[in-house]
Parts: C-alpha cells; sequence; structure tokens
C-alpha cells in the first residue's frame, strides 16, 4: 500500500511519510489523513464486497465445472485468485487509515507485501492473457487444443515465472515495510536506510510503472490489434460477430486505460519529484496526495472488474453459470413445485444452445470473450 507523498529537503528524512519541511516551515498533513479516514474505508469496503463476489465465482466454476484447457483458462483462474488476495488485504488498509496500524511489525510486512505482489501479478496475468488470445487467432484450430503433459508443464512454468516477478515487486515491501509512529499516530510504511532512501523509492516507483502498467498495456495494445486485425479479414466470421468480439477488445484495453493510467501517471510525478524535487509547495502536495488516494483507489477497481471481462464474457464459463443456475432452479422447484421458474430454466438453456452453435472449436478451448 502506498504511503502519503513525500518531499524532504534532507536525504536521511525521506523516509516520513506524514509531515514535511517547506522552506524549514512544517507541512502538516492532517487535512490528507482525515480525507482518508472517510474515503478510502468506503471505497474499500465497496472493493471487497463487488470483487469478492465475482472472483469466488470464478474461483468456484474453474475449480469445479471447468477444465482448464487453455492457458487463458489458467491465467484467468490465477487473476482470480490474485485478486482475491488483494481484496483481502483491503480491510487492513481501511483500518490503518482509520486509527493507525496496530497489528504490529509481522502483519505490517506481510500485508504489504501480499498487496504488493498480487498488485502486480494481476497486471502481468492480464499481459499473458492478450498474448495467448493472439496466439489462439493466428494458430491454426487443431494447434489451438494441446492437452499433453509438455503443453501442462508449459503453462505452469508460465504462472510460476509471472508469480515469481511479481513476487520480486513485492520483495521490497518485505524486506522495508515496518510500523513507524508520527505525530501520535502509527503507520505501516517502508522505510528505507538514509544512504539509499532517494534512489530506492525513484527506482522502485519508476519500475512498477513499468512493470505494472507500460509493459502490459504495450502488450495488450500489441496483441489486441493483431487480434482485431485478423478478425476483420476473416471470411468466414459474421459481420455482427465480428463486431462483438472487436467491441470486447476495445472494453478490455479501454477498461485498463482508465482505471490503470491515472494512478501510474501520479506515481510517475511521485518518482521525478524524488530525484528532482519539484514540489516545493504544501498545498500542491497535499494535491498530489489525495490525487494517489483517489487514483489509487481507482486502480484497484480493477480488480471488482476483471471477471467481467474476461470470464463473464466468455461462453464457456457462462455456459458452466447458466447450468449451475438451472440444476438449482430445478432443485428449488422440486422442493417448492413452483412452476413460474421454469422460464428462466428454459431462457438459460436457449442461451447456452446458442453459444456452443456458435463455433465448433470455440467453447472447447477458450472460456474468455467471443472470438
Amino acid at each position: 500500500m502506498e504511503d502519503f507523498y513525500y518531499h524532504e529537503d534532507d536525504e536521511s528524512s525521506m523516509n516520513e511519510s506524514y509531515d514535511y519541511n517547506y522552506e524549514h516551515s512544517v507541512c502538516d498533513k492532517e487535512e490528507v489523513r482525515s480525507f482518508g479516514g472517510i474515503f478510502l474505508p468506503i471505497i474499500y469496503a465497496l472493493a471487497l464486497v463487488v470483487g469478492l463476489a465475482g472472483n469466488a465465482l470464478v474461483v468456484a466454476v474453474y475449480t469445479s465445472r471447468l477444465r482448464l484447457r487453455t492457458l487463458t483458462d489458467v491465467c484467468i483462474l490465477n487473476l482470480a485468485i490474485s485478486d482475491l488476495l488483494l481484496l483481502f488485504t483491503l480491510p487492513f488498509w481501511a483500518a490503518d487509515a482509520v486509527h493507525g496500524w496496530m497489528l504490529g511489525v509481522a502483519a505490517c510486512k506481510l500485508t504489504s507485501f501480499l498487496y504488493s505482489t498480487n498488485f502486480s501479478c494481476g497486471m502481468l496475468l492480464l499481459a499473458c492473457i492478450s498474448v495467448d488470445r493472439y496466439r489462439a487467432v493466428a494458430q491454426s484450430p487443431r494447434g489451438r487444443t494441446g492437452t499433453g503433459p509438455h503443453v501442462k508443464r508449459q503453462r505452469l512454468l508460465v504462472c510460476f515465472v509471472l508469480w515469481a516477478l511479481a513476487s520480486f515487486l513485492g520483495l521490497p515491501e518485505l524486506i522495508f515495510s515496518t510500523v513507524k509512529r508520527s505525530h501520535h499516530r502509527t503507520g505501516c510504511t517502508p522505510v528505507y536506510p538514509p544512504s539509499m532512501a532517494r534512489p530506492a523509492k525513484a527506482a522502485l516507483e519508476l519500475l512498477e510503472v513499468i512493470l505494472r502498467f507500460l509493459l502490459p498495456f504495450m502488450v495488450m495494445v500489441v496483441c489486441y490489434c493483431l487480434v482485431g486485425r485478423a478478425l476483420s479479414q476473416a471470411a468466414e466470421v459474421r459481420r455482427e460477430r465480428k463486431w462483438r468480439a472487436l467491441r470486447v477488445l476495445l472494453a478490455v484495453v479501454a477498461v485498463f486505460l482508465l482505471t490503470q493510467l491515472p494512478y501510474s501517471v501520479v506515481k510517475l510525478c511521485r518518482a521525478m519529484d524524488i530525484i528532482y524535487i519539484l514540489v516545493t509547495d504544501c498545498e500542491v502536495s497535499k494535491g498530489l496526495d489525495r490525487a494517489l488516494q483517489i487514483t489509487e483507489s481507482l486502480a484497484l477497481s480493477h480488480a471488482c472488474i476483471n471477471p467481467l471481462l474476461y470470464a463473464f464474457m466468455g461462453s464457456s464459463f457462462r455456459g458452466h453459470v447458466l447450468k449451475t443456475a438451472k440444476r438449482l432452479g430445478q432443485r428449488l422447484g422440486r422442493h417448492s413445485r413452483q412452476v413460474d421458474e421454469q422460464p428462466a430454466v428454459e431462457i438459460a438453456l436457449h442461451t447456452q444452445s446458442q453459444n456452443q452453435s456458435l463455433s465448433g472449436s470455440e467453447d472447447q478451448d477458450t472460456s474468455t470473450f467471443t472470438i
């Protein structure tokens, strides 16, 4: 979790996170803390409820009903798990925003590590999904459905590399995060050795912008542009199906850009200030503090949107959800003997059969958006 924005004249005081000196006067950040104490718990509570429902359903369906037939299936399952682990840290940060950190150094390190690792892992998994979608379109249908042991090992290796890279990005939080007391308040924040505080923080900010936003965004844009071009040139695909698939691609990129770009811009400004000491006004610093809190909350909303974009848009996943709903409706119907539930079952069957008749191979090897 990001600490409040900072600016220091003395490199040895770079770890201070709340009140800063500007021309020998103290910039009191009590307004920022009060704003965060109200705004952050509300946003985190909404994200927790919505995100838990969507991602838990994805994990439940994939582990009980769906076979992991493609790399995209594996990535979607890992994405849901990563989002759940990220969301589980939000109650701790909400309590920290209101009362300060009360759980000790070990919990501070673990919570910070889980937050940073799963935030990074989610972004990297989105890039991996876009690459696999391009491969699925570029390869022949026969080459798309691999189920041999070597294919499964490759998928496991890809996921292991992504999780390892995300854990590497979260390692500084595990090492340097600690409970720091300042102005009658304790907070969980990274504390770097004085000799490396400025360069280490600036380097980590820039690295996070590159690996959490710039790299995944460039990969998604390139892959989905190639997918869109392949779809537009496919003569055997009807126009309405082409447009529907292209709209999904645009929605995926647009949502990623809208949720992650503002946060990345603020983090980039933060890194530039650490390097060049650009912010010298207290009010400007407060404005950047609030911008950091708002944009980070917006970036976290992607964990709630991911199930809608990458699972519920998939015909295979929807079909299994509808099957589950049908079975539940039949069981309730037998117990209550209510015949007014029958039309809902017919709609579910109709939707499922429609999805299955769209393409001979598409439901067999992908559970993401229909391409």
